[in-house]
């Protein structure tokens, strides 16, 4: 099965996960040390992230994931 890559779906949700990380304060190493999840890659739209690891991290960052899209969505 080929992997799907939408560029500008990643770049959007990447301004949207780092703004919620920086909203609350965090480095991307406290994010790693709470989740074990590198957001590195991910906040600069070079991973395609699985919609498990996005729904941990909506989790994390207290956020539902239907809130998360409305605020990609407004990009």
């Amino acid at each position: 099965m080929r992997q799907i890559r939408d560029t500008k779906l990643l770049k959007k949700i990447a301004i949207v996960l780092k703004q919620l990380r920086e909203e609350k304060g965090l480095t991307q190493e406290d994010v790693y040390n709470d989740t074990n999840i590198h957001v590195g890659r991910i906040e600069t739209a070079n991973a395609n992230l699985s919609v498990s690891t996005l729904s941990a991290l909506c989790n994390y960052y207290e956020i539902k994931l239907s809130g998360f899209f409305l605020k990609v969505d407004s990009l």
